[in-house]
């Protein structure tokens, strides 16, 4: 999944994602010049807003239009729903060999301790466990940097033997003193497992990565292995369902399907999903849905890419999933796809703005700034649609994407398609939310940005949305002999790509085309998202950083080369420049149509790099203008934003499907929205917890 993530809190107040196709433009109409009331029936009296702790809010949303669908697709949403949540310790395990012995652990204190929980000190343990359930592990969900509880190590303890010794997970025999010395350096040691992920450039960034897709391998040797197999044309993604280790001195592969690695949770993932098999929509849902299964009984990649073809063509399903070992982030290399699953609904109304943009597809890239050989002659089968998620899991909760395309193969994408789509009951929730917060007036630059913020700027973000996924990963062929992006850009193959796909939409934000297919009212709504999206990539994202740290998460590089190289190329003309008041730093855009031009240079060269497989030349772009941090810059943004309480990152509840039954039958599911976040993640640990503990 090509995955777009909100930048939330870290772009002015205007930069959040208004409901896909809420504003009359996108009927058709195009003399509309603001957004108008959502189409979907979201209850206002709605609390969207649930636990805040740490550097985190957790939100809630809701799923409009549930009472539509069919007993039958009911029934299939609810079997999907449980597939997506059986594969809930997978996450855990990737990201670290010791992620579900630490979970089991915080569980087991966090329900059965049996002291006082008014103090300070307990506020702090449970922040840890919230900061731990919602990174599934102590690794920060955005920065992948180890983080520690607050609380001394001393109280830690007390709280472990004050706490039921039964539901511990120690070794047989193990008093809880070695159990406690054993887990010590894992939470309180910030030497051990320092990073879950770790680009840094001139380094080994598989033995420097403590995620569990390795083991007792390097770099060199990971890479070895693959090159015997072939990546040109049609070839699966190898590696991408399976851990590469040693026994005995011989790299081996642990595959992840029903008898190798994660079968216990596997093979219930599979049982939900024979059983969604029975209810299907369509036959062509059915034939996904069975490849799935298949590849999930095989682990077969070539399955994997019948299934991914399968999927793509169901165009005609009202409900839809995604499940499997999708993106690569989490994987320094980019070979292997992290768990995760999204069930969703098609939104009807709100599926009309995007899907005006991939009707134009062709037109996108027959006029776009690119060579001439990388164009695609022919843009195929591209499905656009908005959605209603009902629910996620894995690596897509509680921190979610509010846009995506899928399948990720290149060969794939150009040969059968893609399906785009944006998250639109998310996207509506992130807008309730950010409606609170003060950061548009504390900076932007003027009067005249905050307007147009304000009368545009949702807009504006929901197209570049749009087109980043519909367009923009869509665009691009890459040369004839070339082999896969992750073998040739590597560790720089996830910045380079979301750049790209930003650029696309950058570079067409206030293209009249927009206006001409009606999803656009004028030019102001494309220089409402360029005001926003520079002064985020120069400034304001900064804020999920700690003093001291530089850009690591892939997408905070991709916003930020786009938007240095910008500005730096720009210098000469003062295209964009950084202006003082009252001490203050803010950024300008002076000349929007020079913006677009160089958006499109840049694009022009990105695509290059990605298309000749020249991970020099992508390698000297990310480190130049994709890493490093102004240190006075980042401390000014710091204090400004601590003075207005916003927290810089959000995820979700998710809600509970709860089926009703008569005898053996189910006769009708509900939907149950959850308040807590905390009691979510123990109502999970009790019903999903599959996989055995790694002592």
């Amino acid at each position: 999944m090509k995955k777009w993530k909100l930048p939330v809190m870290a772009m002015i107040g205007a930069q959040v994602f208004v409901t896909a196709c809420n504003n009359n433009a996108a009927t058709g109409d195009k003399t509309a010049d603001s957004a108008a009331a959502p189409v979907a029936a979201y209850d206002t009296n709605f609390n969207v807003e649930a636990e805040a702790f740490a550097d985190i809010q957790v939100l809630r949303y809701q799923v409009p239009g549930w009472d539509g669908l069919s007993l039958q697709q009911k029934q299939l949403s609810y079997y999907l729903y449980e597939a997506a949540l059986c594969g809930r310790d997978i996450i855990y395990d990737q990201k670290s060999k010791y992620g579900i012995l630490l979970r089991k652990t915080l569980e087991a204190v966090y329900t059965t301790y049996n002291g006082s929980k008014d103090g300070a000190d307990w506020k702090k343990f449970e922040e840890y466990c919230g900061r731990f359930w919602f990174s599934s592990g102590n690794h920060h969900h955005y920065s992948n940097e180890k983080f520690l509880p607050e609380c001394k190590y001393e109280y830690f303890a007390e709280l472990v033997k004050n706490s039921d010794q039964s539901l511990l997970p120690k070794e047989q025999g193990e008093t809880v003193e070695a159990f406690l010395t054993r887990i010590k350096p894992l939470i309180y040691d910030p030497k051990v497992e320092p990073k879950v992920v770790d680009l840094r450039p001139n380094v080994d960034n598989v033995v420097n990565s403590s995620n569990n897709f390795y083991e007792g391998v390097t770099q060199k040797e990971v890479e070895t292995f693959y090159s015997q197999f072939d990546t040109k044309g049609n070839a699966p993604s190898w590696g991408l369902n399976s851990k590469l280790m040693k026994e005995n001195g011989q790299i081996v592969e642990k595959t992840w399907k029903v008898g190798g690695m994660y079968s216990a949770s596997i093979e219930k993932i599979v049982g939900w999903l024979e059983k969604a098999v029975t209810v299907a929509e369509n036959d062509q849902q059915k034939k996904a849905l069975q490849l799935l299964i298949q590849y999930y009984r095989t682990g077969d990649l070539k399955t994997f890419d019948e299934y991914s073809i399968a999927w793509a063509n169901d165009v005609n399903s009202r409900i839809d999933v995604v499940n499997g070992f999708i993106e690569v982030y989490l994987d320094a290399i980019g070979k292997k796809g992290s768990f995760e699953s999204v069930v969703s609904m098609k939104d009807m109304e709100a599926t009309k703005r995007i899907k005006a943009i991939a009707d134009q597809a062709q037109w996108f890239e027959d006029n776009s700034p690119l060579m001439p050989e990388h164009k695609k002659k022919s843009v195929k089968g591209i499905t656009a649609k908005a959605i209603t998620v009902i629910v996620e899991s894995g690596d897509a909760a509680p921190s979610t994407p509010i846009g995506v395309n899928l399948p990720n193969a290149d060969w794939i994408r150009k040969e059968h398609g893609s399906k785009s789509v944006s998250l639109s009951n998310i996207i509506h929730s992130y807008n309730v939310a950010s409606a609170k917060g003060g950061v548009l007036d504390e900076f932007a630059v003027n009067d005249t940005v905050k307007a147009r913020a304000r009368k545009y700027g949702n807009l504006a973000s929901a197209l570049h949305t749009d087109m980043h996924e519909c367009i923009g990963h869509a665009s691009g062929q890459i040369n004839p002999g070339v082999e896969t992006t992750d073998k040739t850009l590597k560790n720089y193959a996830s910045c380079l790509e979301e750049a790209r796909a930003d650029l696309v939409g950058l570079y067409y934000a206030i293209d009249p085309k927009l206006t001409e297919i009606g999803v656009a009212p004028s030019k102001e709504v494309g220089m409402a998202e360029y005001d926003s999206y520079m002064m985020n990539g120069l400034m304001t994202q900064l804020t999920r950083l700690k003093p001291g740290e530089q850009l690591e998460e892939a997408h905070m590089r991709n916003r930020a080369l786009n938007a240095r190289w910008a500005y730096e190329k720009g210098k000469k003309d003062n295209v964009v420049e950084f202006v003082k008041k009252d001490g203050k730093t803010y950024v300008r855009v002076n000349d929007y149509e020079k913006l677009r031009d160089l958006f499109g240079q840049l694009l022009k060269e990105i695509q290059r790099i990605k298309s000749e497989g020249d991970y020099a030349a992508g390698k000297a772009l990310v480190e130049t203008y994709g890493v490093k941090v102004d240190p006075v810059l980042h401390k000014e943004i710091l204090e400004r934003y601590a003075k207005l309480n916003v927290k810089p990152y959000r995820g979700f509840i998710q809600p509970r499907l709860v089926p009703v039954v008569d005898g053996d039958k189910i006769t009708d599911v509900k939907v149950e929205y959850p308040e807590s976040f905390y009691q979510q993640m123990i109502e999970y640990a009790k019903k999903y917890s599959y996989l055995p503990v790694k002592n």
